[in-house]
């Protein structure tokens, strides 16, 4: 039995309050204080009381943090006080030049100065009311911005609301960094890899292109954080007096804030500061590309003012960008999953930026034609802010007089088919899928923690199944036998026995997980969701075409293609008959629950636009759950189009066909809660 309104009400309220608190503890301080499981917890029961009372859902609930309407525009808004860009200093005396004219402009007034690490990332600005977030802008061209605040809102370390503990917290700006830990880069770059998708450059490049994602689902997969450095009160005077004691009050009102900031009385302070964590910088797990230098007095701040492009009373020294030359070994060839054949360059060993380098990626045959690189070369390589290095030239003077342009080859480096690249593409693929490379690197990815999750399959394990003949494909994993693997070297009874579980195990993962286990390529966790979700079985989504699969929410025309041409390749329907007939679940799971009056039975809802309180999920939870179905495109067969604000041309066709249109209170009332 339900609880009754006023003590789901009460329950809801410490649900929050208590996420909120462990939120900031791992999001924030770094130190959590319960397992994930426990969060995980949590975070479902107050999900599960919001779905049976959605009127008591509100805007800065921790479940609300991630909504699923796309954003195809994202509006201009002018900044109330310019995010003015920073002049840049690359020496001492450029510093020292600054300390003058700071000095002559105060007239005799003692200061002192904030240094702060300059994060190499994208620059926002959060506008808070009451105490709860309710715009986020980026910097844009410093006078204005575009609104990106429902993808700002999925960053757990930005907080959706705080307690204001004065009048002058009313109304609030916070500027700050959104950014991307290294080592976070380089695994959501590996799993790009897997997926056959475009690699990123660098965190920077990577968190400005997540900001700008249509999809807030794909913004909250992506390891995205977040910095603050500026508080300023809006319409009101603050009681802090200098930048220092602003970085103070958000800390107290539990904003993320960079513990590396030091206050100099001197420049010749400021310099030692710039000169450490130039020699430092590898030691944070997140890139800088120089410090921050401001006065620290706010009302001195405002009598320097600023010029037409930058403040007078703050300057950035940038730090030299990490470069070491060395020897190109070789050119080599590696096939990914997916088939393409990427080059790289085998180096003689050097050390840079806090790692020894041996390789690097040559990305295409169109990068090395430009850059020109040959075996042999000396080569200028880089990892100025980036995590990946690269090859920034080639030393011409040094090349060996019987050096010879490297020639992509015409056949694949494993299994020597014939290679193909596709008209506006710049990858060559080989497109046999028996290709061993593809092989074992596919049935990785099957079995992968975030696919079908079959432990103790790691990549030897594989590698020795592949190459025992033992399996040539995922669905060879569903007929092994113990006797045939207890003949394998390193293979005990008991490994056996763990193996096998977790292969039987993995035949109830969800159809969600099957989806993106396939491999298609262009289709990540997210798109198999959606998939999972508008489609329901396997055998549905393998009949689809192209229109029916560009009707679903984040698959575009590019995926719809692929998606196709993967379900019309013999040899991929092959391993999927082994599937099905090895017992693997190609269902969705109803998830209605039995104990909800069934009054949407039957009926098809189609959701449209910005809903006032409820997420696309939890309105989809919400008509599930009472036996509807919620469809991606409207037609004949739909009964109700819920619309809300900004619907597009869904909302249209629903009129032009005669669909019932409602809103979200005539939804509300349906569903009985009011």
């Amino acid at each position: 039995m339900s609880p009754s309104r006023s003590a789901a009400a009460e329950r809801i309220e410490k649900l929050r309050e208590e996420i909120r608190e462990h939120d900031y503890a791992y999001y924030v301080l770094n130190r959590p204080r319960i397992s994930d499981e426990a969060y995980d917890r949590l975070l479902k029961e107050l999900q599960t009381l919001e779905e049976t009372h959605p009127e008591l859902i509100a805007a800065d609930s921790p479940t609300r943090r991630v909504g699923s309407d796309l954003t195809k525009t994202f509006p201009t808004v002018r900044h109330s006080e310019p995010m003015m860009s920073l002049s840049n200093t690359y020496s001492e005396e450029e510093l020292l030049d600054f300390d003058r004219r700071v000095r002559e402009l105060l007239e005799g007034e003692r200061y002192a100065y904030v240094c702060e690490l300059k994060f190499d990332g994208v620059a926002i600005s959060l506008i808070y009311e009451n105490g709860r977030l309710v715009r986020g802008v980026t910097r844009g061209d410093g006078e204005q911005g575009e609104d990106i605040t429902n993808n700002l809102r999925t960053i757990r370390s930005i907080p959706l609301s705080f307690k204001p503990p004065g009048k002058e917290f009313d109304r609030i700006e916070v500027r700050g960094e959104a950014l991307m830990f290294r080592d976070d880069f380089l695994k959501m770059n590996a799993r790009r890899a897997e997926a056959g998708e475009a690699l990123f450059a660098n965190p920077r490049n990577s968190t400005a292109g997540t900001l700008k994602l249509q999809d807030p689902r794909e913004v909250a997969a992506r390891p995205l954080k977040f910095f603050a450095y500026y508080v300023r009160a809006l319409g009101g005077k603050s009681r802090w007096k200098t930048h220092e004691e602003g970085l103070q009050e958000l800390e107290r009102l539990r904003f993320p804030v960079m513990a590396v900031h030091r206050v100099c009385q001197t420049v010749a302070d400021v310099m030692r500061f710039c000169k450490e964590w130039e020699e430092k910088r590898d030691s944070l797990p997140f890139d800088i590309d120089g410090a921050v230098v401001k006065v620290n007095d706010l009302r001195q701040q405002q009598n320097l003012g600023a010029t037409a492009r930058a403040p007078r009373w703050a300057i950035a020294f940038k730090f030299k960008a990490r470069q070491a030359v060395t020897a190109v070994r070789a050119i080599s060839l590696q096939v990914g999953r997916t088939g393409v054949v990427s080059p790289v360059a085998e180096l003689e060993p050097v050390f840079l930026a806090g790692s020894t380098i041996s390789r690097v990626t040559l990305h295409n045959e169109d990068f090395i034609n430009e850059k020109d690189v040959r075996a042999g070369d000396m080569v200028v390589i880089e990892k100025g802010g980036d995590v990946i290095p690269k090859i920034v030239s080639v030393v011409p003077d040094k090349r060996p007089a019987n050096s010879k342009k490297y020639r992509f080859p015409s056949t694949c480096p494993v299994c020597r088919s014939p290679i193909e690249k596709a008209a506006g593409e710049s990858a060559w693929r080989c497109e046999n899928i028996g290709c061993d490379a593809q092989v074992k690197k596919r049935i990785e990815h099957y079995s992968s923690r975030h696919a079908m999750d079959i432990e103790n399959l790691g990549e030897a394990v594989v590698a020795q199944l592949v190459d025992a003949g033992l399996i040539h494909d995922a669905g060879d994993l569903y007929f092994l036998k113990a006797e045939m693997l207890l003949e394998l070297e390193r293979m005990g009874k008991k490994s056996v026995e763990n193996l096998l579980t977790a292969i039987e195990r993995s035949k109830s993962q969800p159809l969600e997980r099957l989806i993106y286990a396939l491999g298609i390529r262009f289709v990540g966790e997210e798109g198999a969701k959606d998939l999972a979700r508008d489609f329901k079985t396997l055998a549905a989504l393998m009949q689809a075409g192209e229109d029916e699969l560009v009707a679903v929410e984040g698959i575009g025309e590019r995926t719809a293609h692929t998606i196709v041409h993967f379900f019309q390749n013999p040899g991929n329907r092959k391993v999927i008959k082994k599937l099905i007939d090895a017992g693997v679940n190609t269902k969705a799971a109803s998830g209605h629950r039995p104990t909800v009056e069934a009054v949407f039975k039957g009926k098809t809802f189609v959701l449209t636009g910005t809903l006032p309180s409820l997420t696309r999920p939890e309105a989809t939870r919400l008509i599930e759950d009472r036996g509807g179905r919620v469809s991606g495109s409207v037609s004949k067969k739909t009964d109700f189009v819920l619309a809300g604000e900004e619907a597009g041309s869904k909302l249209d066709k629903a009129k032009s066909l005669g669909v019932k249109i409602i809103d979200e209170a005539t939804f509300l009332k349906m569903l009985g809660n009011r």
